[in-house]
This record gives C-alpha cells, sequence and structure tokens, in this order.
C-alpha cells in the first residue's frame, strides 16, 4: 500500500461556520466545496480537514445525525506561546490553558463554532520513541 495523502473528516452543524475558522484562525483553505462539504488545506500541514454537514447523504445512514464528537484534532507547531498569544488577540477563546504533560508534551486547546476541538502541540522534550 502507498498513502498518498491524509484527510480527517468531521461532521459538523455548519460547515461554513467551521470551515471560515479554520481559514481565519488556523491558516488553511479551502481545496474543494459543495453544498454541505469543504475540504481544507495547508501546504506545510500533510493533511486535510474535510467537513460534512449533518445529515449528507453521502455519510453512512447510521453516522448522518452524528456530530463530531470525542475527538481532538492536533496540530504540531512551533512558539506555541507566541500562538497562543496571537489566537488570544484575534478573540478565539482558549478552552484549555497552556500546560505540559509529564511525558513533556506542551499544549492548549481552543474549539471551533461547532464544537471542534483543536490542540495545538509542541514537545518541551524529544517525544518518546
Amino acid at each position: 500500500m502507498q498513502i498518498t495523502g491524509c484527510a480527517v473528516s468531521l461532521t459538523v452543524d455548519d460547515v461554513a461556520a467551521s470551515s471560515a475558522f479554520f481559514i481565519k484562525h488556523l491558516g488553511f483553505h479551502e481545496a474543494m466545496a459543495a453544498d454541505g462539504f469543504a475540504s481544507l488545506k495547508r501546504d506545510d500541514a500533510g493533511m486535510n480537514v474535510v467537513l460534512l454537514r449533518r445529515g449528507i447523504e453521502v455519510l453512512p445512514p447510521g453516522f448522518r445525525d452524528q456530530r463530531a464528537a470525542g475527538v481532538i484534532v492536533a496540530f504540531v507547531v512551533t512558539d506555541l506561546a507566541g500562538e497562543e498569544r496571537r489566537l488570544q488577540a484575534e478573540g478565539v477563546a482558549i478552552t484549555m490553558p497552556l500546560r505540559e504533560e509529564p511525558w513533556g508534551e506542551r499544549l492548549f486547546q481552543i474549539t471551533d463554532p461547532n464544537g471542534v476541538v483543536i490542540e495545538l502541540v509542541e514537545w518541551a522534550a524529544p517525544p518518546p520513541a
């Protein structure tokens, strides 16, 4: 198998609201879009974020009414403290303040308008093997 791309697909009520949040605050741009669908990308991220409107027929029947829940979309960044300051200056609520975990991970979380939790991460120490 050869993997040529990667994406996370999130089911939300308001695709436009999440799309605007990812574009404005996280530097993504729209790669593709249609009614109830948006595929967002960053050239440096190595993955796309796909947003699907809850109820859209492309989802399996048992999943159509579910929303993205219990999922954390994490991005490893440089200058984590600087990103926290930038987002605060842009009016984004920090839903989990900057902290450092015992295993060396520094992180904070924000939440998009549809409740999607986004975690920005920086390693304080080299990640464990």
